[in-house]
């Protein structure tokens, strides 16, 4: 009855949010890692994780945010990465190695979109919220950056860089379990070259959300590696 009192008081923050007590934010974030676990490619779940289990990464990479002239512009100016802001015919003539036609490139050659990235619903902070967006919608430019594909090692090898990176739980539960459904010969590839990598990468890179991806097309990927301190891939 106390949660059910509680619930009544709180309103909706930003359009899909849904309001939950702590209690059903543990029963979600549950259900969805013994899910995203079982079926890695359920982005649904992933996303649903991430939101519910991100109550102190999601505050500090905030505040990386507003303490950079960059990030803080982007919280400002909160652009989206979707099919419909994006001049993809353009960005499909920038010259070979630049970050928005490799950009492309990675989006044709792995038949992904970036209008599959879920809104957020169960954050109850609206700057956060956006946040988390953000984080999603930067997630096939780390690929980008990292020259990882969207097969189960690419991926494990981004949430390595990512749970470094971030913070966020999610990253850090795809990281050490995503690996279980991979052969023994590309374990041994993981351990020994990519996550070494992925780690040193992740420690020494600065924020990847500090940087405002739409104003850096032209850059070369290489250029922007070396900004970052994204160390070339193995």
């Amino acid at each position: 009855e106390e949660e059910e009192e509680e619930m009544e008081g709180w309103h909706q923050l930003y359009p899909g949010h849904i309001p939950t007590s702590p209690l059903q934010k543990a029963l979600l974030a549950a259900g969805s890692a013994v899910m995203a676990l079982y079926d890695p490619y359920r982005h649904d779940m992933v996303a649903v994780l991430g939101e519910t289990t991100g109550c102190l990464a999601l505050p500090n990479l905030r505040d990386k945010m507003k303490n950079h002239p960059e990030g803080y512009r982007i919280l400002q100016e909160r652009p989206r990465i979707r099919l419909s802001t994006l001049d993809m015919a353009r960005l499909q003539g920038l010259p070979d190695g630049s970050l928005g036609r490799e950009y492309v490139r990675f989006l044709e050659d792995n038949k992904v979109s970036p209008d599959t990235r879920m809104p957020p619903k169960f954050v109850d902070d609206e700057e956060l919220a956006y946040v988390i967006q953000r984080y999603r919608e930067v997630h096939d430019l780390m690929h980008t950056l990292l020259g990882m594909p969207t097969n189960m090692l690419g991926e494990v090898v981004v949430k390595w860089f990512e749970a470094i990176q971030t913070g966020l739980p999610m990253c850090v539960l795809g990281a050490a379990f995503g690996p279980v459904r991979l052969s023994t010969r590309k374990l041994q590839v993981l351990a020994t070259e990519l996550v070494p990598w992925a780690i040193r990468s992740g420690l020494n890179a600065s924020c990847v959300l500090n940087i405002y991806y739409e104003q850096r097309w032209e850059q070369p990927v290489e250029s922007l590696r070396e900004e970052l301190g994204i160390f070339p891939p193995p």
